[in-house]
């Protein structure tokens, strides 16, 4: 089990969110951050002071503008600052490690530091908190192969090099996890694969997924097959 396990009625109803396109935080998964706009300096000094967490969102393209700043996805996931650290200039580099998704209730008014909040509804995620215990069998939801079968090709076509012992010696659900964080994803794609119910169904997406960006940069411009 993780050192820090909470339970569901400790988390925070109002959580400050950090909208970065592109940056995916998944339970369990490890997102690195380096933290410069004076806005989200202060959001992380509060979530410091203030039990340690806040919430990755992405921009949602279609969604209109409202008064705190782009449309936001629904679904995003709240991570705790794991750890620390502050440069010479100013900057903050950061960790965080995701808990849980969450689905946005309601967006607050901006926080005095000028970053946005939400109020947050755990229920439909309550799930992402249970880790197995060590030892404890569990039935397998990942085809290691098939994954492994799409990510060799997939990296190849680009261009991406692998420590393939590490790959290897890596479990199943934190394969997927880290892959799905990793890998050069559009931002509707990466949205996807955050709201998948269960890690055999984000393997799913994530196989298809680098299937289809295999076969894409293996054809030339014109589209004719190399």
């Amino acid at each position: 089990m993780p050192p820090f396990h909470p339970r569901l009625a400790d988390l925070p109803r109002e959580v400050a969110v950090f909208p970065l396109s592109g940056a995916l935080l998944l339970p369990q998964g490890r997102l690195p951050l380096n933290i410069f706009e004076p806005r989200y300096l202060a959001m992380t000094m509060d979530s410091l002071a203030n039990g340690r967490m806040f919430g990755m969102v992405q921009a949602d393209a279609r969604a209109p503008k409202g008064p705190t700043g782009p449309g936001l996805y629904r679904i995003g996931c709240l991570g705790r600052l794991s750890s620390f650290s502050e440069t010479e200039d100013g900057r903050l580099l950061i960790t965080l490690t995701g808990l849980l998704r969450f689905r946005i209730a309601e967006e607050l008014p901006l926080a005095p530091g000028g970053y946005r909040r939400i109020r947050a509804d755990y229920g439909e995620f309550a799930a992402d908190l249970v880790v197995p215990e060590a030892g404890e069998e569990t039935p397998p939801a990942v085809d290691r192969a098939e994954l492994l079968g799409a990510l060799r090709p997939y990296f190849r076509a680009r261009g991406i090099e692998a420590n393939w012992d590490a790959v290897e010696q890596t479990a199943d659900d934190m394969l997927v996890t880290t892959l799905s964080m990793v890998c050069p994803f559009d931002v509707p794609e990466k949205q996807a694969l955050l709201e998948a119910p269960d890690c055999g169904e984000r393997a799913r997406m994530l196989v298809a997924l680098m299937r289809m960006g295999a076969a894409a940069n293996a054809s030339p411009p014109d589209g004719r097959p190399s």
